[in-house]
């Protein structure tokens, strides 16, 4: 195949799939294009390469994060550092309100403010964990530590400092594991598929979200609200992780246990504290929308807008509302969606279902209108806005064709 044919097929320049071919850096919104035109996964078309040389730019975070780092990382020697002493007991409610007050901090956008708290709820928390070495306590202290940590990993990842990220949300899941805790565990492997996406890490996030849903299967029927909702959302995150890498079909599948799982909830089911977002039908109904949007399929949310019943203002008052960051997205992706369909008419009086009667860009924030309007693909708005990320092919794409020819 040409890179003229290619281009053809995929819909996109012949100039864009050059810059692939030359180890460019392209959306990944463009990849799954490619990807889908060659029949292969977006995983396919990831090369590995050399990093590109950090420059000045890395210096601010390097310094920002020092404290941070020093308790997520802390340094390793041939002699282990003394624990720091503790004068009595720590007190796991005080600090559960001091870690809620964080969360609420984050939820508001203050992130100066939830990363100068970091550090010191972090180790409060290992000290903690140190000083209650048994019984019931000290499983507490393991749950508070797993709360602190996904605090940690969900700004970082939303910050982009996915390295750094990794080592908080894997202790965050290790520590709910060996407290026994599953439903939190699977919490935050769902934090875990987020990273992996925003990292190009496609067949890792759906891999590790299937297993992972598989380990907390809720009974059919008699399970609590959070059980579905930390399994449905597996199930979304699995869904958005084969989509984004050209899998519709177990996209579909997904999908499906999602909206199994949203029936059982009922309506939009809020545990914060547990699975971070909000759970429900409304909720499965939009992060599809999001998942079509993201590969391209314009038409389908447009058609959905218009004929699915969970997306109609109606639904959402008897429903429940999505996360605010999800009806955000949900706005945004809507109005991309009629633009790409050149019925900008509808687009600009698009009502929202949250606003009643305004129309769906005139509701969003200016910080969402702002990101969304600089690059469409990355709006920080939404735990997922990030997987629109970048990707190097040198020469992917021409080894891709070649193969699929001779499949």
């Amino acid at each position: 195949m040409s890179q003229e044919e290619l281009a053809h097929a995929a819909g996109v320049s012949p100039g864009t799939v050059r810059k692939a071919e030359q180890g460019g850096t392209i959306r990944m919104e463009t990849l799954h294009t490619l990807a889908r035109a060659l029949g292969v996964t977006t995983a396919a078309l990831m090369a590995s390469d050399a990093p590109e040389p950090v420059g000045r730019a890395e210096e601010p975070n390097r310094v920002n994060l020092i404290q941070l780092r020093a308790a997520l990382t802390p340094a390793v020697g041939l002699v282990d550092q003394d624990a720091e002493a503790v004068a009595e007991g720590p007190n796991l409610r005080v600090f559960r309100r001091t870690l809620q007050d964080a969360r609420v901090l984050y939820f508001s956008d203050s992130y100066k403010s939830v990363a100068a708290q970091l550090p010191r709820l972090l180790r409060d928390a290992a000290q903690a964990v140190a000083y209650y070495d048994s019984g019931d306590e000290h499983r507490q202290a393991l749950l508070a530590r797993a709360e602190a940590l996904r605090l940690a990993g969900t700004y970082l990842t939303q910050v982009r400092q996915y390295d750094i990220a990794y080592a908080a949300v894997r202790g965050a899941i290790m520590d709910a594991r060996q407290a026994g805790d599953m439903l939190a565990a699977g919490s935050g492997v769902g934090c875990m598929c987020w990273l992996l996406v925003r990292q190009g890490r496609l067949n890792e996030a759906e891999q590790v979200a299937a297993r992972s849903m598989d380990a907390v299967e809720p009974k059919i029927t008699g399970a609590e609200p959070d059980h579905y909702a930390v399994w449905g959302g597996l199930a979304m995150e699995a869904a958005a992780a084969a989509a984004r890498n050209n899998r519709p079909d177990e996209a579909k599948e997904y999908r499906q246990a999602a909206r199994v799982a949203a029936t059982a909830v009922g309506t939009a089911h809020r545990n914060v504290s547990r699975h971070w977002s909000v759970f429900g039908p409304v909720t499965v109904a939009v992060k599809a929308l999001e998942d079509d949007m993201v590969v391209g399929d314009a038409r389908a949310v447009v058609r959905k807008v218009s004929e699915q019943e969970e997306l109609s203002p109606k639904a959402w008052k008897r429903l429940g509302r999505p996360s605010t960051n999800d009806g955000i997205r949900f706005t945004l992706d809507v109005a991309r969606a009629h633009t790409r369909n050149r019925r900008l008419v509808r687009c600009h009086g698009r009502v929202d279902p949250r606003q009643g009667s305004r129309p769906a860009v005139a509701a969003v924030p200016e910080r969402g209108r702002r990101d969304h309007a600089g690059d469409p693909g990355q709006a920080q708005v939404h735990p997922h806005d990030g997987d629109v990320r970048n990707g190097r092919l040198p020469g992917c794409c021409r080894v891709a064709a070649t193969q699929r020819g001779s499949s």
